[in-house]
């Protein structure tokens, strides 16, 4: 949520942050705004609309060599050009960019307004411009030091002073902020996105720590003195974040599905020609001894995420006969719960910044009990945070509905779930060697689900102009008939609902008519009857079918109005292959109806305020 790019070096920043500010677009924004500095003077340019609006909107020959930019996703105030960031204190001194909310900020302005400070906006971000502009004596640094706390809530800030050329100061509490080194230049952003097509080398701030740079170089600032950071190598490419001749990055990242999950199981899962299969553990993994510790695990996680853990919960009992609870990361974390030895948490996550799972892993770690992170990006504060860390190796996920995260945290689950049941006993050799050799078939399946993709697409134009749908299913399909209907609301605006389909004769029922999809996964197993009988319920109500079902499914394709066939051999990860059509579903509804599939409205690729 929100963005920020600054750039501080010897040359023109102004293009390089409006490159940067494209680059993050996929956190999702409303209005989006810029500060660069020349001749003593801080210039602004706020619109409200896309990246392409401002660089349409910016003065002929804008120039300096210390520039800030901003995407702004609305929380305090509306989506208006005033309330778009940069904000500025009234003499037009300091200039502040913020990603987070200020909890205090009405306390703040109250007090700012009895010493007759006027403000322009309704934002919480002003009251930091004018705070810092009443601290400083020519030191932003000091200034910024002594402002921090008096702030209550999360912030990543980007700060300039326009009488101290070439200085940007960024500040991060609860909200990522990372710096990025090129060849006479300094760079801060919100990720490393934006540094990849000028660097590799980048560092995470943490929690209380300050950035303070310049074209010369970099410092960085804790509690009022230098700390010595930790300099990373970003592992991912330019190319790996661009779109590489797809016309929408969820495209190309549904289509990456069979190389990422590849390129995770091939790292971590072996099967020998004989005995048991072998689990490779990454570096910072969860060791053997903490797995034997365990007698129950609870799943912490949002949105797509949790919909993967409600799969890793079945995957996880039915293999290693151990209790497992997926859990809203928010709700646990506000219910006080109880939180038991021998309980093992782990939270999953694609990005690793999740304000939700990041506050509900901090809660475990205050009571000591460790926590694992199933996580796509390594270097994330979730990642750095918790006591062990098993990466998706997935890749940069530009798209803001996740597609190959989710398939690859269903793929990692499945692995902790084949390493608890080997260690506890519950897995004969002949089980664990079928189960290792489904994994390990799922890519070339998901291959083939894909090479069929036009049937898919097919049916979502059939479709594209209906505006409800429901999705539904049973054991690990109920999950996916959750996730597929947030993937159609998400991205094509379709009102969706997903559930079990067992509750359909609960309520549900009574909106099916002729003029409401309903798509099944029913695939061939021990509730597949029980599937038939609720197809048949809806046929009796006139409902348009769909149904992703067996290859060799004869039975369904009687009542259904529309099927999509796969290969049913991957054991539970069939529950992988399913997902592929409901991603493809959404994605070709939502370019039918016009919607900007990569960028949707009022939503974040990272929610990182609560």
């Amino acid at each position: 949520m929100c963005g920020i790019m600054g750039i501080t070096g010897r040359g023109n920043a102004v293009p390089g942050v409006i490159a940067g500010l494209r680059a993050l677009e996929y956190r999702g924004y409303d209005s989006v705004g810029m500060v660069w500095q020349k001749d003593g003077k801080l210039s602004i340019k706020r619109v409200v609309g896309r990246v392409d609006a401002l660089e349409a909107a910016m003065p002929e020959g804008a120039c300096g060599t210390t520039a800030i930019g901003h995407t702004r996703w609305a929380t305090h105030g509306g989506v208006t050009e005033y309330n778009a960031h940069p904000h500025m204190d009234p003499a037009g001194t300091i200039a502040v960019v913020h990603n987070g909310i200020i909890d205090n900020y009405a306390e703040l302005r109250a007090e700012l307004e009895e010493q007759g400070a006027a403000f322009t906006s309704e934002t919480d971000t002003e009251v930091v411009a004018h705070l810092i502009a009443r601290e400083y004596q020519g030191d932003l640094v000091a200034a910024v030091e002594a402002v921090l706390p008096r702030i209550v809530g999360v912030y990543a800030f980007g700060i300039m002073a326009k009488d101290q050329p070439g200085l940007l100061v960024g500040a991060r509490k609860g909200s990522p902020l990372t710096v990025g080194f090129g060849d006479g230049v300094q760079m801060l952003a919100s990720d490393v996105v934006p540094f990849l097509t000028h660097t590799r080398q980048a560092l995470y701030l943490d929690d209380g720590q300050i950035a303070v740079l310049t074209p010369d170089g970099y410092e960085i600032r804790q509690n009022g003195s230098v700390v010595t950071p930790v300099i990373t190598t970003i592992e991912w490419s330019a190319e790996d974040a661009s779109k590489e001749g797809y016309e929408h990055y969820m495209l190309k990242e549904i289509y990456e599905q069979p190389k990422a999950l590849k390129t995770l199981i091939d790292a971590r899962l072996s099967l020998p020609a004989d005995g048991m299969p072998l689990i490779t553990s990454p570096e910072g993994d969860i060791p053997d001894e903490a797995l034997d510790k365990a007698t129950r695990i609870v799943l912490l996680a949002h949105g797509t995420a949790y919909h993967a853990a409600m799969v890793g919960r079945l995957l996880i009992e039915r293999v290693a006969r151990i209790p497992c609870y997926p859990e809203y990361a928010s709700d646990f974390r506000y219910r006080y719960p109880i939180i038991e030895p021998g309980t093992l948490y782990v939270v999953v996550t694609q990005s690793g910044e999740t304000i939700d799972t990041l506050s509900a892993l901090r809660l475990v770690k205050e009571f000591g009990h460790p926590t694992l992170a199933v996580v796509n990006v390594p270097s994330s504060t979730i990642a750095r945070e918790a006591t062990y860390v098993s990466p998706l190796m997935a890749g940069p996920e530009i798209g803001v509905a996740s597609t190959k995260a989710f398939t690859s945290m269903i793929a990692s689950l499945y692995l902790l779930a084949l390493r608890f049941g080997m260690r506890r006993g519950a897995l004969t050799v002949e089980e664990a060697r079928r189960r290792a050799g489904d994994l390990l078939r799922v890519s070339a399946r998901m291959h083939e689900v894909l090479l069929k993709a036009d049937g898919i697409k097919d049916v979502a134009l059939k479709y594209a102009d209906k505006e409800h749908f429901m999705f539904l299913g049973r054991g690990t399909g109920w999950p996916l008939a959750l996730e597929g209907a947030l993937k159609l609301k998400e991205i094509s605006y379709i009102h969706a609902e997903g559930m079990n389909s067992s509750e359909i004769k609960h309520g549900p029922l009574a909106l099916v008519d002729k003029e409401m999809p309903v798509l099944f996964i029913a695939l061939k197993g021990e509730r597949y009857d029980r599937l038939v009988a609720n197809i048949n319920e809806v046929k009796a109500r006139e409902g348009r079918i769909i149904a992703i079902i067996s290859e060799d499914d004869k039975e369904i394709g009687q009542y259904a109005d529309d099927v999509f066939r796969i290969h049913d051999d991957c054991g539970v990860m069939n529950a992988i292959l399913c997902s592929a059509p409901l991603q493809l579903l959404a994605y070709h509804a939502a370019v039918a109806r016009g919607a900007d599939v990569d960028k949707p409205k009022n939503l974040a690729k990272s929610v990182t305020v609560e």
